[in-house]
């Protein structure tokens, strides 16, 4: 099982803090950016043969590297995004050798404990489908990523759904089967190929209609993912109180 990060998205609306760092590159403790976090949860389930795609400003992720690489054992692999303004479900494709073998997949501004991966990995020895880490705990908000969950599994993952109606919230992390990557590859490129602007979460919703995708429970854990100063600041808050 190996990891796959998400960081070559611009984070324009963390400007201008952003301006010439990649997000996932925001410090949340003294020693710790969110990057740092991430690539600790994985080590620490033993996921250590990382590929984190770069886009944006991606030379300071190339700097910070070999310093992951030390500090938490773990072995990083850049992949190049020449396409940054375009949504993730590009860069997710580029890094589809990557994930041929099986895969942790984290979004790069998720900052959450590690027990949501051990929970994907545990699930996953006895459920063959692709696994999205679901908060069904918190009250929902239009902006969060749904999730609507039928008799055969995920029914619909899309923003613009009625929350009365969804299960929870995906939370950007998620654990790919190698039985379903060749599956997701060609779901993925069908994605961008039709719109450059589409999440990777459109490729999933395509697997999703072949009853290809379930959920685990993140159980009630403090998360966020980092859009804005306002959830930088809560995951400083989350970062100092772990």
């Amino acid at each position: 099982m190996r990891g796959v990060i998400l960081a070559a998205g611009q984070g324009q609306r963390l400007r201008p803090d952003t301006d010439e760092l990649p997000k996932t590159l925001l410090p949340v403790t003294g020693s710790e950016t969110i990057l740092d976090t991430i690539v600790a949860g994985l080590a620490a389930v033993c996921v250590t043969d990382i590929a984190v795609t770069v886009g944006h400003a991606a030379d300071r992720i190339r700097e910070h590297a070999p310093s992951l690489e030390s500090r938490y054992g773990v072995a990083i692999t850049i992949v190049d995004n020449d396409k940054p303004h375009w949504n993730n479900a590009y860069s997710l494709w580029t890094a589809r050798g990557h994930y041929a073998e099986g895969a942790i997949l984290v979004n790069g501004d998720t900052l959450h404990p590690y027990s949501i991966e051990e929970r994907l990995l545990d699930a996953a020895e006895t459920d063959p489908r692709l696994l999205l880490a679901l908060d069904d705990h918190k009250t929902l908000t239009d902006e969060a990523m749904k999730v609507r969950i039928g008799p055969g599994g995920v029914e619909l993952i899309h923003k613009a759904q009625p929350t009365a109606t969804a299960a929870g919230e995906y939370i950007g992390v998620s654990l790919i089967p190698a039985a379903l990557a060749d599956d997701l590859t060609k779901a993925l490129e069908a994605t961008f190929t039709r719109d450059h602007t589409l999440y990777y979460e459109d490729a999933y919703q395509l697997l999703a209609e072949g009853g290809q995708v379930g959920t685990v429970s993140t159980g009630p854990v403090a998360w966020t993912e980092v859009d804005d100063h306002a959830d930088w600041a809560l995951a400083k808050a989350i970062a100092k109180g772990r």
